[in-house]
């Protein structure tokens, strides 16, 4: 098989190159270099030639809080761009699978967010997000789309790499304790991502992948000093008011594995496991 992989310069892209090691499949990498997909022509043209079977669009634009100032530019990668992926998936017979997140829900104040969960998202960031979904429902392919909730890695800017430099910096950091959620190591998504696509486990639909368990913010930066042997930085909590952030977020938006786990017979980690994971592998 064939499999195209967008954005592959980003968190999941460049886990996914380090899952696919040994595959079997023909795994093509492309970042807005090699394929412009805001070019619907270039995307078109690519996955014909490329004869592409699986599309795994892990492109996106993910400053949640630029994004509340230039929507348009969110809207352009994260929908109008999915669109074009999907009707050159559906033109040859591809299936996509796209990347989505937890912010298409508005989120309450407890409960796990299932696939059939009514989204309603607070930020634009979460709007764009929600359109590429309902451009990819309505353009008739073949398509997983896979919602995941704060992503990190090695790679590239992401909290626990963030969390990890003010720690080293500071002797006091504050972190929001009132946004709850599910960290997800982008490691394990792309393994199961993989797996899924080798073993031909195709199922059509919305899923949700994050790592086991739920935690908020600042629990999670606890964490990260205390696996880390941070010891020097004090963690601080705060309200989201207090933080001061421009673009809403969800206060609860953990998400239920039941229908995954379910459906393609695949463990999740816990978070805290996957975490250590990662700290190991920074500090390698």
């Amino acid at each position: 098989m064939n499999i195209l992989v967008t954005g592959a310069e980003g968190q999941l892209g460049r886990a996914i190159r380090r899952a696919a090691e040994g595959s079997a499949d023909r795994y093509i990498f492309t970042d807005v270099a090699e394929l412009d997909i805001t070019d619907p022509e270039a995307v078109e043209r690519a996955v014909a030639e490329w004869e592409v079977d699986v599309i795994i669009n892990c492109a996106a634009y993910t400053n949640v809080e630029r994004a509340e100032e230039d929507e348009a530019k969110a809207l352009l990668l994260n929908a109008t761009a999915v669109e074009y992926l999907a009707e050159a998936a559906k033109a040859n017979n591809a299936l996509l699978i796209h990347i989505s997140t937890d912010y298409v829900f508005m989120g309450g104040c407890c409960g796990l967010l299932t696939e059939e969960s009514y989204p309603q998202p607070l930020s634009a960031y979460g709007r764009t997000k929600l359109a590429g979904e309902r451009a990819i429902e309505q353009s008739g392919c073949h398509y997983m789309i896979v919602r995941t909730a704060w992503l990190y890695s090695e790679w590239g800017s992401n909290f626990v790499k963030t969390m990890l430099r003010l720690m080293a910096e500071r002797r006091e950091v504050r972190v929001v304790s009132d946004q709850l959620g599910t960290p997800t190591y982008a490691g394990d998504l792309a393994a199961a991502l993989v797996r899924i696509i080798g073993e031909r486990n195709f199922h059509e639909g919305v899923f949700h992948y994050t790592n086991m368990g739920e935690c908020s913010w600042w629990q999670f930066a606890c964490e990260i000093a205390r696996r880390a042997g941070i010891e020097g930085c004090r963690v601080m909590p705060c309200t989201t008011a207090e933080y001061g952030a421009k673009a809403p977020r969800p206060h609860y938006s953990v998400l239920s594995k039941e229908k995954f786990v379910r459906t393609f017979g695949i463990d999740i980690p816990e978070w805290q496991e996957s975490l250590q994971r990662c700290i190991d592998e920074l500090r390698a």
